[in-house]
Protein backbone atom coordinates (compact mmCIF):
# COMPACT_ATOMS: atom_id res chain seq x y z
CA UNK A 1 0.00 0.00 0.00
CA UNK A 2 1.11 3.60 -0.24
CA UNK A 3 1.85 6.23 2.19
CA UNK A 4 -1.05 7.52 1.77
CA UNK A 5 -3.14 4.46 2.12
CA UNK A 6 -0.96 3.18 5.48
CA UNK A 7 -1.61 6.58 6.96
CA UNK A 8 -5.71 6.79 6.37
CA UNK A 9 -5.47 2.77 7.91
CA UNK A 10 -3.60 4.04 10.78
CA UNK A 11 -5.12 7.08 12.05
CA UNK A 12 -1.88 8.79 11.38
CA UNK A 13 -0.80 11.82 9.32
CA UNK A 14 1.73 10.77 6.39
CA UNK A 15 4.64 12.57 8.25
CA UNK A 16 4.45 10.00 11.05
CA UNK A 17 4.53 7.06 8.68
CA UNK A 18 7.93 8.44 7.22
CA UNK A 19 9.38 8.50 10.49
CA UNK A 20 8.02 5.14 11.69
CA UNK A 21 10.01 3.93 7.86
CA UNK A 22 13.17 5.45 9.01
CA UNK A 23 12.59 4.35 12.40
CA UNK A 24 12.39 0.70 11.12
CA UNK A 25 8.61 0.71 13.26
CA UNK A 26 7.21 0.15 9.99
CA UNK A 27 7.95 -2.36 7.24
CA UNK A 28 8.21 -0.75 3.65
CA UNK A 29 10.70 -0.70 0.69
CA UNK A 30 11.66 1.38 -2.34
CA UNK A 31 12.58 -0.62 -5.42
CA UNK A 32 14.75 2.21 -6.01
CA UNK A 33 16.11 5.87 -4.31
CA UNK A 34 13.26 8.15 -4.48
CA UNK A 35 10.87 6.04 -5.45
CA UNK A 36 7.16 5.67 -4.09
CA UNK A 37 7.82 3.66 -0.62
CA UNK A 38 5.54 0.15 -0.61
CA UNK A 39 4.21 -0.37 2.58
CA UNK A 40 3.40 -3.96 4.05
CA UNK A 41 0.98 -4.06 6.52
CA UNK A 42 0.04 -7.25 8.35
CA UNK A 43 -2.50 -8.31 10.81
CA UNK A 44 0.70 -8.33 13.55
CA UNK A 45 2.00 -5.03 11.80
CA UNK A 46 -1.89 -3.66 12.36
CA UNK A 47 -1.92 -4.63 16.34
CA UNK A 48 1.46 -2.92 16.72
CA UNK A 49 -0.74 0.38 16.43
CA UNK A 50 -2.92 0.90 19.71
CA UNK A 51 -4.88 3.70 20.08
CA UNK A 52 -4.31 3.78 24.23
CA UNK A 53 -1.40 2.70 26.02
CA UNK A 54 -1.47 -1.28 27.46
CA UNK A 55 -0.93 -2.21 31.18
CA UNK A 56 2.44 -2.75 31.71
CA UNK A 57 3.81 -0.77 28.90
CA UNK A 58 6.75 2.28 29.37
CA UNK A 59 7.69 4.99 27.29
CA UNK A 60 10.67 4.98 26.05
CA UNK A 61 12.82 6.79 28.66
CA UNK A 62 11.62 4.78 31.55
CA UNK A 63 12.54 1.59 29.51
CA UNK A 64 15.78 2.43 29.21
CA UNK A 65 15.93 3.46 32.89
CA UNK A 66 14.22 0.40 33.87
CA UNK A 67 17.18 -1.59 31.61
CA UNK A 68 20.27 -0.37 32.27
CA UNK A 69 20.78 0.75 29.26
CA UNK A 70 21.06 3.90 26.97
CA UNK A 71 17.89 4.86 24.94
CA UNK A 72 19.61 3.84 21.38
CA UNK A 73 20.10 0.36 22.27
CA UNK A 74 16.12 -0.22 23.49
CA UNK A 75 14.99 1.23 19.89
CA UNK A 76 18.07 -1.24 18.36
CA UNK A 77 16.03 -4.23 20.56
CA UNK A 78 12.86 -3.18 19.01
CA UNK A 79 13.69 -3.29 15.77
CA UNK A 80 15.59 -6.67 15.91
CA UNK A 81 12.30 -7.86 18.17
CA UNK A 82 13.85 -8.57 21.25
CA UNK A 83 11.60 -6.36 23.52
CA UNK A 84 7.96 -6.13 22.38
CA UNK A 85 6.63 -2.34 21.54
CA UNK A 86 3.40 -0.76 20.47
CA UNK A 87 2.77 2.54 19.03
CA UNK A 88 0.45 4.73 20.54
CA UNK A 89 -1.60 6.75 18.11
CA UNK A 90 -3.92 8.81 19.54
CA UNK A 91 -4.57 10.67 23.04
CA UNK A 92 -2.47 12.43 25.23
CA UNK A 93 0.11 9.80 25.40
CA UNK A 94 1.12 8.77 21.80
CA UNK A 95 4.44 7.54 21.16
CA UNK A 96 6.12 4.11 21.07
CA UNK A 97 5.57 2.01 24.40
CA UNK A 98 7.88 -0.96 25.58
CA UNK A 99 6.98 -3.62 27.41
CA UNK A 100 10.04 -4.19 29.68
CA UNK A 101 8.42 -6.92 32.21
CA UNK A 102 9.57 -10.18 30.45
CA UNK A 103 12.92 -8.32 29.38
CA UNK A 104 16.69 -9.25 30.38
CA UNK A 105 17.53 -7.23 33.25
CA UNK A 106 20.54 -4.70 33.02
CA UNK A 107 24.05 -5.08 33.27
CA UNK A 108 23.70 -4.17 36.71
CA UNK A 109 21.08 -5.64 37.83
CA UNK A 110 22.38 -8.90 37.67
Amino acid sequence: MTIKQAATELGVGTPTIYRWLQAGLLPGEQTTPHAPWRIRLTDETRARFVPTVPDGYLPLQQAAKHLGCARQTVLHKVQRGELDAVQVTSGRRKGLRINVSDADTGLFDQ
